[in-house]
């Protein structure tokens, strides 16, 4: 027997966005209710940017170790996987236990109901045989899952996602990644750092192939030195398993390619039809929820998130779900504005990148200068030595004389990244960049000698 249940706001999915949003809203005093199906928190603590940067940090740690006998002496390092895994295990994860999170998300006055929810129409939602009727209205912030390629003989094998990767507590001796994106070639790098025999086959003609051609080319570099093999521009053609042992098939005449474990790092899908999202006037097929500069979907409803096609990035879920939860108390602030996305691909070196890409720009018909300066230019670039390798690239629009893109990468991409993401987010004049003061020796300084190279 169903049973009817009222509540202010329902948020469906306690990934990163909709934990804040149901947090928030309950300290604010509203009456929420949290449904997630799996573990509140969702997949960056469990399964994706927090036990993959704890793998990184290690494996960074072995390449600076191998770097030693250049700069500073010798050094003997024996790579051992059980530290990561009890780390990532014991420290971050609590065996994949959410308690934690649950209680923190329970005291701040939301109600936690375990399950699958489904929107049953407007501001309803549906948990097992309970019905959840929301008087302000419903978040929605249900993430995405790996996207599977069709690939002849995949399914059904013992194929590893991102998932599998994450609470390995042994290393196969090797591996096939299908996927050349950020997912695929950090976990590539890492693993082979572990001294897993790595192949990485990407269909595209470059790696990271959503960032600047640099970036594809520097993570290529980068992987080959760690001894991954790298295959770009072509495709699996066929996947077999014969229990032990995996063979992917490639299209064209290459050689099969044999390999203990496949890691699938093909990108992620939103699946909008287990949230019965017709039931409000959306598209199920649609591969995002459509929403408005407020994060809203309809009358009574918003949507954070991965969901929103916007980047599957915590922080893009995060600076959502406030916009969302001042919208449903009331309260004013500005609409969504993505000009200056931020994203790192954290590989060493680190590439980070913010705004358009030159092609992006170029397809909208703008007008653009743009620069490439390498970090090994720069005082602290050559300073820093084996390990430096990285660039600052500039994308500028020049009918209005302001950055609309960039790309820094090097030992500290990332960091370099955000005094660019404030000048493209706030476009700040080029000519007032170039009169800035930027601190000698840095990274970041290479930022000055790539706006003066603008052509």
């Amino acid at each position: 027997m169903s049973t009817n249940e009222q509540a202010d706001v329902v948020v469906v999915g306690l990934g990163p966005g909709g934990e804040y949003a149901a947090g928030t809203l309950a300290e604010a005093g509203l009456d929420v209710v949290g449904v997630e199906a799996e573990l509140v928190g969702g997949e960056c603590p469990y399964w994706g940017c927090v036990p993959s940067k704890i793998m990184i940090r290690a494996g960074n740690l072995l390449a600076e170790a191998g770097r030693i006998h250049a700069l500073a002496g010798e050094a003997v390092v024996t790579p051992d996987w059980t530290r990561v895994a009890g780390r990532i295990r014991h420290e971050a994860t609590d065996d994949w236990n959410d308690q934690v999170a649950a209680d923190r998300l329970v005291a701040k006055g939301a109600r936690l109901v375990r399950g699958r929810g489904r929107l049953a129409g407007p501001r309803r939602v549906t948990v097992g045989h309970r019905t959840f009727e929301a008087r302000r209205g419903v978040v929605l912030a249900t993430g995405t899952r790996p996207r599977i390629p069709p690939v002849p003989g995949l399914e059904g094998t013992p194929y590893w996602t991102n998932r599998d990767a994450m609470a390995a507590k042994e290393l196969p001796v090797s591996m096939v990644v299908l996927g050349g994106g950020a997912i695929g070639v950090e976990l590539a790098q890492v693993f082979a750092r572990f001294k897993c025999a790595v192949t990485v086959i990407e269909g595209q003609d470059r790696l990271l192939s959503q960032e600047e051609p640099e970036a594809g080319e520097l993570a290529a570099r980068a992987l080959r030195a760690d001894g991954v093999s790298v295959l770009t521009g072509v495709r699996a053609r066929q996947v077999g398993h014969d229990g032990g042992e995996f063979t992917v098939d490639l299209e064209g005449d290459g050689e099969p390619i044999r390999a203990e474990r496949l890691l699938v790092a093909t990108g992620r899908h939103a699946d909008l039809t287990p949230l019965a999202v017709g039931t409000v006037g959306l598209d199920p097929t649609a591969g995002a929820v459509p929403t408005d500069g407020q994060m809203r979907a309809g009358e009574g409803l918003w949507a954070v998130g991965d969901i929103t096609g916007r980047g599957a990035f915590t922080h893009v879920s995060m600076y959502q779900g406030e916009i969302a939860v001042r919208d449903i108390l009331g309260q004013p602030g500005p609409d969504a504005d993505y000009r200056a996305l931020p994203r790192v691909t954290f590989t060493d070196p680190e590439i980070g990148a913010v705004g358009m890409t030159e092609r992006q720009a170029r397809e909208r018909g703008l007008r653009v200068r743009t620069s490439v300066v390498s970090l090994a230019s720069s005082t602290r670039g050559w300073i820093h030595g084996p390990g430096g390798e990285g660039f600052v690239k500039l994308v500028e629009d020049a009918d209005r004389g302001v950055l609309i893109g960039a790309t820094s990468a090097g030992p500290a991409g990332g960091e370099v990244l955000y005094g660019l993401n404030v000048a493209v987010h706030a476009e700040v004049p080029v000519d007032r960049l170039r009169h800035m003061i930027y601190t000698y020796p840095t990274f970041h300084r290479t930022v000055e000698a790539a706006l003066g190279a603008l052509r």
